[in-house]
């Protein structure tokens, strides 16, 4: 009992000790600062003594202190945000939607104007392979692949030589506000915190007005890059030829973190729609098939499969026919555990994960066709290749018209529709609204060889911005069943063109341009699949399909200019010599 309590005594001393210490090791630098400022003069407290007034004690030194050392530190947090070039909240900029404070913006490409004019240039014209940033920045598996064609030097790339043909170089019409999709507010103005007062100048000495200026032209780079390109949809494109953002969105496709999945309702297969970190969404087909397998002869059209590396090449060749009417598309590898099951909220979709007798992980989802465990889709043990389609802007912000194909097929066994069987059903359509004016008629010949190329008969409609009226682009959307069969040429594809045998100018001199050697459009179209991070997308033999098609296209319409005279199909649409378009809206 008395080892007991002489232990207590011990413990309760040795706590007592380890107090004391502590309090004086607490107390001993600011012990230090009094006695300098007593033997300095002002030290620690900085207030003035007056006569008469009481000297504060120790303790309100110490509350004086504590109060100016976090000033300090509030000025010090201050002034770091106002270098890092943080924006306050109160000045954010609203149009449409503004995610610029939002997590994975690109809030950086303000930094980047302050580079010079030349390096500007410079970089707007690089055609950058998409691969080789995209696997830095992700840090995901990339297989190393040439940068030009294969063989082929930067130097010698046949994708940027025909790009800075004249051909592709011809600019757009001027722009009017009822030609663009959106209208960036401009009277909006907003500055960092430090440029508050009245009497700021710039760096370089210009006013307060002269440099909002500036920062309003700025303002839809403060933009993630899906909203930038949203807001570069014009009366006459999704995209501009050059434009930076493109690859950029292409870039965020690939390395940007799901945060949210949903099956897409409607369709015939799978589709699922995704939602990234920086609010942007996607279209996510999976894969079905190996790059090999092809459509067996015996299956019809509408009940062929929809091929996700078909998806991005047709992203691609509309890209090298300049048409520029498919949404961004690119490849890539999802974990369907990480990226699919446990971020859906979707429960329907989430009940039909399962493991295989491979010990791979499936799901089939729900939808009208191909969805069950027989035609689930498996990954490797549970990556699935996949393509990625950027959105186009919500409808409740750009409505959009769909319109029937005036040569959509029957989609049935054994009927035919009407234009297969009356030679002469093109005079009727071209009577026909909105195809008796404009060029919706030159856009549906447009859409025509572009299905024809990819052999891609499931052309059943086909959509516009309805702000644009009928004087505006085809969007070519749901190109999954193309690159389908390369050993066949679907002729009836091309019976919108020879029985109008109408075609736009500028579309004749591309494909004309892309038949020759050193445009062949086989090897520009295997150079531009190299960007993606899922190439090889397209074998061997698709590719050599694309030249025997293009021959087929420049033969009918040699047919038809030899039948009705050039003038009378060939519309003028562009002058290339002057690098203007022609006004035919």
């Amino acid at each position: 009992m008395i080892m007991f309590r002489k232990f207590r005594v011990l413990l309760l001393t040795v706590f007592l000790v380890a107090c004391t210490v502590h309090i004086m090791i607490d107390l001993l630098p600011k012990l230090e600062k009094t006695s300098g400022a007593d033997d300095g003069g002002d030290g620690g407290c900085q207030c003035t003594h007056h006569g008469g007034a009481e000297s504060p004690s120790w303790a309100k030194q110490e509350e004086l202190q504590l109060q100016q050392q976090q000033q300090q530190q509030q000025q010090q947090r201050v002034g770091s945000a106002a270098a890092a070039g943080a924006w306050p909240d109160k000045h954010a900029l609203r149009i449409l939607q503004d995610f610029s404070s939002e997590p994975n913006s690109n809030h950086s490409t303000l930094q980047s104007r302050e580079k010079s004019a030349g390096a500007d240039r410079r970089k707007a014209n690089e055609h950058k392979p998409l691969i080789g940033a995209a696997g830095e920045a992700s840090g995901g598996r990339t297989a190393t692949r040439p940068r030009a064609g294969p063989g082929r030097g930067a130097s010698a790339s046949r994708l940027a030589a025909l790009f800075e043909h004249p051909l592709y170089k011809v600019a757009p019409p001027s722009l009017t506000e009822q030609d663009t999709l959106f209208n960036v507010n401009t009277d909006i103005r907003f500055y960092p915190k430090a440029t508050e007062e009245q009497g700021w100048h710039g760096k370089d000495g210009n006013t307060r007005d002269e440099v909002s200026a500036r920062e309003v032209e700025a303002t839809s780079e403060l933009y993630p890059n899906w909203l930038r390109f949203h807001v570069g949809i014009n009366r006459y494109e999704l995209y501009a030829r050059h434009n930076p953002v493109l690859e950029a969105l292409l870039q965020d496709l690939l390395t940007q973190k799901v945060t949210s999945v949903a099956m897409k309702s409607g369709g015939t297969q799978l589709k699922l729609i995704m939602t990234f970190h920086n609010y942007g969404q996607a279209l996510f087909k999976p894969m079905k098939q190996t790059r090999e397998q092809q459509t067996p002869p015996d299956f019809f059209y509408f009940s062929d499969f929809e091929r996700h590396n078909a998806e991005v090449a047709a992203f691609h060749l509309d890209r090298i026919l300049d048409f520029r009417r498919v949404p961004p598309v690119a490849g890539r590898l999802v974990n369907m555990t990480r990226e699919i099951r446990d971020v859906t909220r979707d429960k329907k979709l989430w009940k039909t994960f399962f493991i295989s007798p491979a010990n791979n992980v499936c799901f089939y989802g729900e939808c009208s066709y191909y969805c069950s465990t027989e035609h689930a889709l498996c990954g490797k043990p549970d990556e699935m290749e996949g393509s990625l389609a950027a959105f186009l802007p919500d409808l409740s912000l750009a409505k959009r018209k769909t319109w029937r194909n005036p040569w959509r097929r029957s989609y049935h066994k054994r009927k035919k529709a009407e234009w297969e069987v009356d030679p002469d059903y093109c005079d009727e359509v071209k009577q026909t609204p909105p195809y008796d004016r404009g060029t919706r008629l030159l856009d549906v010949m447009d859409m025509t060889i572009f299905d024809f190329l990819m052999g891609n008969m499931d052309r059943h409609h086909y959509e516009t911005f309805e702000k644009f009226g009928n004087d505006t682009f085809i969007i070519h959307l749901d190109n999954g069943r193309g690159f389908g069969k390369h050993y066949h040429d679907e002729m009836s594809i091309l019976v919108p063109l020879s029985q109008c045998c109408r075609v736009k100018k500028s579309t004749f001199l591309r494909l004309q341009l892309l038949a020759k050697e050193e445009y062949r459009l086989s090897a520009v179209m295997e150079e531009s699949l190299l960007r993606d991070r899922l190439s090889p997308l397209l074998i061997r033999p698709h590719l050599e399909a694309l030249d025997r098609r293009l021959g087929l296209v420049l033969r009918a319409l040699a047919d038809c200019v030899e039948k009705e005279g050039y003038g009378n199909v060939v519309e003028e649409d562009v002058d290339v010599r002057s690098g203007a378009h022609a006004a035919h809206r």
